[in-house]
């Protein structure tokens, strides 16, 4: 049986649409609130130049702030959305091309559509299945947004421990935060979600994105943001990682071929993907030579950043 851990000082605070937690050095706050309404919609609209996901949670956010370094980190959907490409694809953005795409664009974006666009906004191309390789942004310019650097690979510090995460230690702290969905016109699904939990010893974040396009393709994108407490020098370990396979291919893993409920479950799919041979999710994927087809380790040290 394995020893209890100690649950350290911290302190919880709450207000209608978010919740914070304080611990160590850390500020960690979850903010979750409904679909931004349309003038909201309309202003990220007009600043990103392409139609927005059906769903676009741009009130949501979770921010990190390490007191003692002023190191700061943040996941929002404007963040996320500004990754997704405008404009006509080109090699390297993983372009999904399917018989409706060129009318399931246009209808999004023709400003003679019944849809209700802002007029500020040009028709244009971009990517229709808001393929993402958002990897949380760092709201302060300057040195913050340069602190990451290459894991060393013979360092277990600067490695995610898949051990402790899967202990039963106490939650202290766990939210989840949608930034936007799409069902790109019942075709599919793209969607991304953030959780975090923090624990006695570590917090732990997932930005996950996923789609599915049916009869094409599935794509996962992770962002695993690791920190224990007890590193000294403090040190945030991020792991970025992204597979694609197609459909039919994941469709065969199914257990019962008659129940395709699975197909729209993004921990399934990303089980599926993850057990894959990498050389066929990583490198071969679907074949759209999409540039998210990796698997980094990055850390910051974040004494580096103190005054």
């Amino acid at each position: 049986m394995s020893a209890a851990v100690a649950v350290p000082q911290h302190k919880l605070s709450e207000s209608p649409n978010s919740r914070t937690i304080e611990i160590y050095n850390w500020t960690i706050t979850a903010s979750t609130n409904p679909i931004s309404n349309a003038p909201e919609c309309d202003a990220l609209q007009a600043s990103l130049g392409f139609s927005l996901p059906e769903m676009t949670f741009g009130n949501n956010y979770l921010t990190l702030e390490h007191q003692t370094s002023a190191w700061k980190m943040r996941f929002d959907a404007k963040g996320a959305l500004a990754a997704v490409k405008s404009g006509e694809l080109e090699e390297g953005d993983g372009g999904v091309k399917v018989g409706y795409a060129d009318a399931w664009l246009k209808s999004r974006t023709d400003p003679g559509t019944s849809l209700p666009l802002p007029t500020t906004v040009a028709a244009k191309p971009y990517d229709w299945t808001y393929t993402t390789v958002y990897s949380g942004h760092h709201p302060d310019v300057g040195v913050q947004s340069r602190s990451w650097t290459d894991a060393d690979p013979q360092n277990d510090a600067h490695a995610i421990p898949l051990a402790e995460l899967t202990r039963p230690d106490p939650i202290l702290f766990y939210a989840e935060i949608p930034l936007y969905e799409d069902e790109l016109h019942d075709n599919g699904s793209s969607n991304l979600l953030v959780r975090i939990r923090v624990m006695p010893t570590c917090f732990f974040i997932l930005a996950r994105f996923t789609l599915r396009v049916d009869n094409v393709l599935f794509r996962i994108h992770d962002t695993r943001v690791y920190h224990s407490f007890s590193s000294s020098p403090p040190l945030v370990v991020r792991q970025v990682s992204g597979w694609e396979a197609p459909y039919d291919r994941v469709k065969r893993q199914l257990l019962k071929r008659n129940d395709l409920s699975p197909l729209t479950d993004a921990n399934w799919i990303a089980q599926i993907l993850t057990e894959m041979p990498s050389e066929a999710t990583q490198k071969v994927g679907a074949g759209t030579r999409w540039r998210g087809l990796r698997t980094q380790i990055e850390i910051a040290v974040l004494d580096l950043l103190s005054s």
